[in-house]
């Protein structure tokens, strides 16, 4: 099992590049409008990851799976109501965010997950888990502070960035036991990799969608 999160870490590894939208951010060089689009694009893709989580947890009921993927769906819901708090700070209304129009190649990563937990073995996502969670907090971290250090937004704003910055350790384990269990079932660690790979180049469009147009300031 180790060796299958060691090859999926470092396949990531391998594709990973700079993050354009977290850098001008921490640069002060993001419009408040683009503000706007972050906190419109996650309620997109954080709402769509719940329902995913949810569907996973009913196709996968039994411990340890089940309980990941309803743990994962409940925090989801809890991100939700954080990134409200954000939005409030942009003054926006919740009704402004639900009628923001995404991008489609910034959804194509909550897209993907969507597939996987239709089509995908149990092991799937929790690799994908466990193989992006350093960077992936590392990047709401930068988040967080470059729009505290950068834009002065006060730390109840900061909630939705704080809580994906830091994964607790119970969830971590729960994922590890659900990809041990479900490798010895005969889920397939090649699509288990693939998937944790196809996550990270979708975190990384999201991210890239954001930035389109900020190199030139």
């Amino acid at each position: 099992m180790t060796d299958v999160v060691a090859a999926a870490r470092q396949q990531i590894a391998g594709q990973a590049g700079p993050n354009g939208f977290v850098d001008a951010l921490e640069h002060g060089r993001v419009p408040k409008e683009r503000l706007g689009w972050l906190a419109g694009e996650l309620h997109h893709l954080v709402s769509s990851d719940r329902r995913s989580f949810a569907l996973l947890a009913s196709r996968f009921p039994s411990a340890p799976a089940g309980d990941l993927y309803l743990a994962m769906a409940e925090g989801e819901a809890q991100a939700l109501r954080l990134l409200m708090e954000f939005a409030a700070a942009l003054n926006l209304e919740e009704r402004d965010v639900r009628a923001y129009e995404p991008q489609p190649l910034a959804q194509a990563y909550p897209a993907y997950l969507t597939q996987s937990a239709l089509y995908g073995a149990s092991s799937d996502v929790a690799l994908a888990l466990l193989a992006n969670v350093r960077e992936s907090g590392a990047t709401y971290t930068r988040v967080a502070e470059a729009l505290a250090s950068q834009y002065g937004f006060e730390e109840r704003a900061l909630g939705h960035f704080l809580f994906f910055a830091d994964t607790p350790q119970t969830l971590l384990d729960q994922a590890t036991a659900t990809l041990e269990e479900g490798l010895a079932g005969g889920d397939d660690p090649a699509a288990a990799v693939r998937c944790a790979r196809t996550v990270h180049a979708l975190e990384e469009a999201f991210w890239s969608c954001l930035a389109r147009g900020l190199d030139d300031g």
